[in-house]
């Protein structure tokens, strides 16, 4: 019984270094999505394209977290007796001794406030492409309903001349 609390308890320790990389990942996020905000604000286009050039190889690092939180959420279910889906970090701190019990405890709580306000900070970036992008939206239909009005012109004996082929913007690149 003894090697089982041992394997437990370094499970655990290994389990909380995960965790903390969890941590670490939704404040990076917290800070690149507010960094979003302001580059699409300021219209930083230079800055944003190397944010979000950025994100996509560190996405893929984090990815090695993600399944030893899974694999190590396995193990944990096995020794403690449990399904994989009865395995949280609730479960884990009632079967924990008080030292473990805190470290858990703490960590799922910054987790909960921190996936709180990751929640909140997405919504609002969201919303702000949302309306850039139905503002852009407006904007671009009323220059081109502008170009489709048509020019009238008058020929030299008074008679009104439609032409609805010349654009307001040329649309090639």
């Amino acid at each position: 019984m003894k090697t089982v609390a041992i394997e437990i308890e370094d499970k655990v320790d290994q389990l909380l270094v995960v965790l903390d990389r969890d941590i670490q990942h939704i404040q990076e996020n917290l800070l690149r999505l507010n960094e979003l905000r302001g580059f699409v604000i300021k219209r930083d286009d230079a800055s944003l394209r190397k944010l979000l050039e950025s994100i996509q190889p560190e996405s893929n690092n984090y990815k090695s977290n993600e399944l030893k939180r899974r694999l190590l959420r396995e193990e944990l279910a096995i020794a403690l007796d449990c399904s994989l889906e009865q395995m949280t970090l609730s479960r884990l701190e009632a079967e924990l001794y008080e030292e473990k019990k805190a470290e858990v405890a703490e960590r799922k709580t910054k987790l909960q406030t921190l996936t709180g306000k990751l929640k909140k900070e997405h919504l609002s970036t969201a919303m702000l492409l949302s309306d850039c992008a139905r503002f852009n939206s407006m904007l671009l239909r009323s220059i081109l309903k502008l170009g489709q009005a048509g020019t009238i012109t008058y020929s030299p004996n008074g008679s009104a001349d439609h032409q609805t082929n010349a654009a307001f913007v040329n649309l090639q690149f």
